[in-house]
């Protein structure tokens, strides 16, 4: 059986860990060339690249902050010379502002970081990589939004990425119809996924509550987010854009 993505040339955002990772891991896997970026955690990046390599793939850790439009600019210059060409684009940075210093700031700080990174970024990174994509005939480009956006959940936190997230599914439908038919824009909204919030932050009870009311009696792993966004950036999903695959466990309708 071939590889799904081979001769491929993809960059994966966030990718020094979590859903990134597991993408950026997963994309290797099925024969890509991956950028890992990173915004700060170097360290963490090169062992995504070490794990790469050890499977037999092809991989660079690129540091850029995807908040800032010279940075992104920077990163899709660096990443086409790294790779020769840019044919995926997975969008999947995102702010933490749940764990370590990101949990310590305001209301304020927490939703301007939200909103900066995984909308922001997601928008300045489209904008950056897609006139590369149309002028080579073709390409892919991959958004993360959040299962709970497209439903509602109390409390301010998720209030702060329902907003957010929505903000990415807006942008993912509106872009995939202004860069058709040479590129696809789909995202994923990952519903509940062991994340390190999720394993080290939430409280047991609250753990067991969200298994309860998911059909599939677990949460989700990054893995599984990874699973989803092979596909849509795999020729399987050729005739897929503008659309939002979820990964929720069933939890939502």
């Amino acid at each position: 059986m071939s590889m799904r993505l081979a001769g491929k040339r993809a960059v994966v955002t966030g990718a020094s860990s979590g859903i990134g990772r597991a993408v950026a891991l997963a994309f290797a896997r099925e024969g890509a060339s991956v950028v890992v970026n990173y915004a700060r955690s170097a360290e963490r990046a090169a062992e995504v690249v070490g794990e790469i390599a050890a499977g037999g793939g092809r991989g660079h850790a690129l540091q850029g902050d995807v908040a800032h439009a010279e940075s992104v600019e920077a990163l899709v210059r660096e990443a086409e010379r790294a790779l020769g060409g840019i044919d995926i684009w997975a969008n999947i940075a995102g702010a933490d502002i749940l764990t370590g210093d990101g949990a310590k700031g305001s209301d304020l700080a927490k939703l301007a970081s939200l909103i900066d990174v995984d909308l922001r970024g997601t928008m300045l990174c489209a904008w950056a990589v897609a006139p590369r994509m149309r002028a080579q005939g073709a390409g892919v480009i991959l958004n993360m939004s959040w299962d709970l956006a497209l439903r509602g959940m109390a409390e301010r936190h998720p209030e702060m990425f329902a907003a957010t997230k929505a903000g990415v599914t807006g942008f993912t439908r509106s872009f995939a119809r202004s860069v058709a038919p040479h590129i696809r824009v789909n995202e994923v909204a990952p519903g509940w996924i062991a994340t390190a919030f999720a394993e080290t932050a939430m409280a047991p009870e609250y753990r067991a509550n969200v298994i309860a009311q998911t059909p599939m009696a677990r949460f989700g792993t990054p893995e599984d987010v990874a699973a989803a966004a092979l596909f849509l950036c795999s020729e399987e999903a050729a005739f897929i854009t503008g659309q939002t695959l979820k990964v929720n466990g069933g939890l939502s309708s």
